[in-house]
């Protein structure tokens, strides 16, 4: 999922950090910002995060053609249409997004191992799946990369898959779209998968790749905020990914989340969360299967 970003070149507390002149931050006007960003996305942002949030949206200022923050705070918090279209956007740049092709490989052995004959032998023959927290796609492709190599490999057992991904960042989810990558993010891949699910660029000085349509046909991206009261998304799903997420959701909203992420599960689906991630103490119909893995009971 699209987070607060902690980079190493714009750190919080680098006391060195070069700002433009005039366009500082003040406390009550980080409070004001960072108080909704909490009540609107369920993320956190301590006092650390103050200079690197005050840095990022100078491009707006700029972009908008407004002199200080006071003005972007009346301009951001006004009833208008065009702030309402800000405000997507500045949630856009004070999020960043950490991911990779297959990351935390064992959920994928799991699926492959244990998951899909599962649901196999139930008789689905055609799985929904949700990657909640998109970020800029590389969990949802994994995913269709993983469903088809589980049909190749066992003719019949799927007649066809959805993925559906989403994410609150609509500059992630436009990224995600597109499929392209820089040609070093597939570099430790298979080279079997490398040849069957990706196209290389022949522009040597960019190398990138990007997905091929057999992977992306089977993917639907839509905007999604984890703190909407519905999430309206469609049929029951089979199995949900929700993986470094909750880590930035205070403990409440993290049960909230799941219990939400729950309704949507079949009785009998599958929720894989992130390994550093825990539903300890929530009242939720689950029972783990395998670390961070968890399978709902039926209700």
């Amino acid at each position: 999922m699209s987070q607060i970003a902690s980079s190493s070149i714009e750190q919080s507390q680098n006391p060195n950090l070069k700002l433009s002149p005039g366009l500082a931050l003040t406390q009550a006007q980080f409070k004001k910002i960072s108080e909704f960003m909490e009540s609107y996305t369920g993320i956190k942002m301590p006092v650390t995060k103050q200079i690197m949030i005050q840095s990022r949206l100078q491009s707006r200022l700029k972009a908008l053609h407004l002199s200080n923050f006071s003005e972007y705070i009346d301009y951001v918090f006004s009833s208008t249409t065009n702030a309402s279209s800000e405000i997507v956007t500045m949630i856009d740049v004070l999020t960043t997004n950490l991911t990779h092709f297959f990351r935390e490989s064992q959920h994928f052995d799991y699926m492959t191992g244990s998951v899909l004959p599962f649901l196999s032998n139930k008789g689905i023959k055609k799985p929904q799946l949700w990657s909640a927290g998109c970020s800029s796609g590389e969990e949802p492709y994994t995913l269709s990369i993983v469903m088809q190599e589980f049909m190749r490999k066992n003719p019949g057992k799927f007649e066809d898959f959805t993925v559906l991904a989403t994410d609150i960042s609509t500059r992630m989810l436009q990224k995600a779209a597109e499929a392209v990558y820089p040609l070093d993010t597939i570099e430790k891949l298979p080279l079997d998968l490398k040849k069957k699910y990706f196209l290389k660029s022949t522009d040597t000085t960019n190398p990138r790749t990007r997905l091929k349509p057999e992977v992306r046909n089977h993917i639907k991206f839509q905007r999604l905020n984890f703190m909407d009261k519905i999430y309206g998304i469609g049929d029951i799903k089979h199995i949900i990914f929700c993986r470094n997420v909750l880590i930035y959701f205070d403990k409440q909203t993290q049960w909230s989340v799941v219990s939400k992420l729950v309704d949507h599960l079949m009785p009998g689906g599958f929720l894989f969360l992130g390994h550093s991630e825990t539903i300890l103490g929530a009242n939720l119909p689950l029972k783990t299967v395998a670390p961070t893995v968890f399978q709902k009971t039926k209700e």
